[in-house]
């Protein structure tokens, strides 16, 4: 899958946190495409290619899951269970970006198998620099074996090599 363009699923639910979140991957060039769902419902369409997701072509597997606890629809912890129990599925980094901090919410998650669990911060300018952190750590210096095989065969995205 060398030189596609790198897949990031948000499913958030509030507009303006997505806003934020699409402005800096945007303007850090972190993301050749966001893809951006509002409920936990159609994250599960979109990463199981249902519904109006069913094209691969026009709904590419995600190289990284940002995703909200508290969606409309289905829960995120549902989202990250469902994605997780999934063979095919399974292997995407998802990273939990939230405003709870609760401690019940950071075991589910772990114990769901996230990858990560940041808690959204209330400072704008707090939020830009996660936000750029978030993109270069799961995009940039993350690595993930070169032979792992995506459901098709074909070798997924490596998060650490920059010709992407």
């Amino acid at each position: 899958m060398k030189g596609e363009p790198v897949v990031v699923l948000l499913v958030e639910d509030n507009e303006d946190h997505a806003e934020l979140v699409k402005r800096q991957l945007v303007d850090h060039r972190i993301a050749n495409q966001l893809v951006h769902v509002t409920d936990g419902q159609s994250a599960l369409d979109y990463l199981l290619q249902a519904g109006p997701y069913a094209d691969p072509a026009s709904s590419p597997r995600p190289h990284v899951i940002l995703l909200d606890l508290r969606l409309p629809k289905v829960d995120g912890i549902e989202v990250l269970k469902s994605c997780k129990s999934n063979e095919s599925l399974s292997t995407i980094p998802v990273v939990i970006l939230t405003t709870s901090e609760a401690e019940c919410d950071l075991d589910q998650a772990y114990e769901n198998h996230a990858n990560s669990y940041l808690v959204k911060p209330v400072d704008f300018n707090k939020f830009k620099q996660l936000m750029d952190d978030l993109g270069f750590y799961w995009l940039s210096w993350n690595k993930i074996p070169v032979d792992h095989q995506d459901t098709h065969g074909e070798q997924t995205y490596e998060p650490g090599n920059p010709t992407h």
